[in-house]
């Protein structure tokens, strides 16, 4: 690639990714300013994703614009360990994800999540008691489970639902239990079950409790973050070969720099 090639699509691009980290930074103090205090804690990584593109950018475009050995060669290493880093994670991610699956209930619609079938990885955080402590008060303030009476009138739509993971696992007792449904929030309790489930007795009508301490609402959680964690790792192949492409063309502008460098 020649040079004026390579330091014209390095300049262009690192300004693009400029602007974009500016955009998430924005995006970041917008959160911390909208959001309760669950979803801020989520501002920090988004504000310090956004200054490290930001940072790196700068680098990338004024070693391209000066075609400044130096700056190159910070960026590329930079670049490197972005790079690595990425691979790292997507790789962890989806061996992490790889067990954990729903069980289908003669006529429920959606699917129930027992603890046990996910990797020890998400076993070892959501039986920390903090973590959980915290992710619990998180559940409770959302509000999901008081609304499923609200969204499903009557027993049969609440059925019939395609309910989300957490709502499956936190908002009602396990299936097994055999608990009678009175509305889509509210269970009678004097029904003697005979399920050996723990969930059984910890499950309570009451907002603050609902099934909140049952390894089937820690499933529902684990089934969430399974989600969410695969759709980063998706993400995260794209952008690796982005970068790749990208550092390819910051080796050429690299090499192009120390050559006119040596003829000056």
């Amino acid at each position: 690639m020649g040079m004026g090639t390579s330091t014209f699509v390095i300049r262009w691009v690192n300004l693009f990714t400029m602007l974009l980290a500016l955009a998430v930074i924005i995006f970041g103090v917008w959160m911390s300013t909208h959001n309760d205090g669950c979803r801020r804690s989520l501002t920090f990584p988004v504000l310090a994703l956004g200054g490290f593109i930001f940072l790196i950018s700068i680098i990338g475009f004024l070693g391209a614009c000066k075609r400044s050995v130096a700056l190159l060669w910070i960026y590329l290493v930079v670049l490197l360990i972005v790079l690595i880093a990425i691979l790292v994670f997507t790789v962890l991610a989806f061996i992490v994800t790889n067990n954990g699956s729903g069980h289908t209930n003669p006529g429920l619609r959606y699917k129930e999540y027992k603890l046990n079938d996910y990797s020890s990885w998400f076993l070892k955080q959501l039986n920390n008691t903090n973590h959980w402590k915290r992710l619990k008060s998180c559940l409770v303030k959302s509000e999901q489970c008081r609304k499923l009476s609200k969204k499903y009138k009557t027993i049969k739509q609440l059925k019939s639902a395609e309910l989300t993971p957490i709502e499956a696992g936190c908002c009602r007792p396990p299936s097994e239990c055999g608990y009678p449904a009175v509305n889509g929030s509210y269970y009678d309790l004097s029904f003697h079950s005979i399920s050996s489930n723990k969930d059984c007795k910890l499950y309570k009508n009451s907002r603050t409790v609902k099934c909140y301490n049952c390894d089937s609402c820690k499933a529902g959680v684990a089934q969430y973050m399974k989600t969410e964690w695969r759709l980063v790792a998706m993400f995260n192949v794209v952008l690796f070969l982005i970068l790749s492409i990208v550092y390819f063309v910051g080796c050429c502008a690299r090499r192009n720099a120390a050559s006119y460098r040596s003829k000056a």
